[in-house]
């Protein structure tokens, strides 16, 4: 199956598209059976090659950005590295998140026991910084735990970090996991929201990356717009104002 990526931004040295849910940025020796890459499916619609500057995970959504020459994609690398590139994601977990919150806590690297094999094993956890803020909550009169009503929470996660997996891990650290994460999350819930809300997918996406360009210095706000499954769902959840 073809996929077709849909395009925010172009000019000549970069490149900004609304990644799908479930498909991979680029192929790698731990994923040789997948077909389908965001990198594959972008170079056949432009007829250009296009250069990975950061990562999305695959069930993840979202603003993703690529280099259209590899001097670019270094320089841009380098700002993602340094941190002068803001992110926002938004993200439903399970449970009341009380209030704003700043997750400081090291992550250890998640190693894959094929591609990594030959990586070190007992490297120390890395700093990991995610800003959270509440945007609404709702309770719903189903029992899917072990109480009588479910909760939930609409948040935005900003890292200022870049780690592995880091707001999914962060967010189950301080038992807010999100709805949809099959290896961090709450099956219970995950299968609730697949039975009565028809939506099988990891419910986060990155909906903003600001940077300034890497050669014209213009401040650079690309925003993605949701999915038809999370918008629809947030509606659904009567957070229409939250909609983007």
């Amino acid at each position: 199956m073809i996929v077709t990526i849909s395009i925010i931004f172009q000019d000549q040295y970069l490149i900004a598209v609304n990644k799908p849910a479930g498909i991979l940025v680029h192929r790698t020796k731990m994923n040789f059976g997948e077909t389908e890459s965001v990198v594959n499916s972008l170079r056949d619609q432009l007829g250009a090659q296009v250069f990975p500057v950061h990562r999305l995970d695959k069930p993840t959504s979202g603003t993703l950005v690529f280099a259209l020459s590899s001097d670019i994609a270094r320089i841009m690398q380098t700002e993602f590295v340094e941190r002068r590139v803001h992110k926002k994601y938004l993200a439903i977990v399970r449970g009341y998140v009380k209030e704003d919150i700043t997750i400081d806590y090291p992550l250890k690297e998640e190693l894959d026991r094929i591609a990594d094999k030959k990586a070190r094993q007992d490297k120390p956890a890395q700093e990991a910084i995610t800003k959270i803020k509440v945007l609404a909550q709702i309770e719903l009169p189903f029992e899917v735990d072990k109480y009588p009503t479910s909760r939930y929470s609409l948040v935005l996660a900003m890292p200022v970090t870049g780690r592995k997996h880091q707001i999914r891990r962060h967010l189950r650290h301080i038992n807010h996991p999100i709805i949809g994460d099959t290896t961090h999350g709450a099956a219970k819930h995950n299968k609730f929201f697949e039975n009565e809300f028809k939506i099988k997918r990891l419910l986060l996406a990155c909906t903003e990356l600001s940077f300034i360009h890497p050669k014209t210095n213009m401040q650079m706000n690309i925003k993605a717009t949701l999915p038809d499954d999370f918008k629809n769902l947030m509606i659904k959840l009567n957070w229409n104002d939250h909609v983007v």
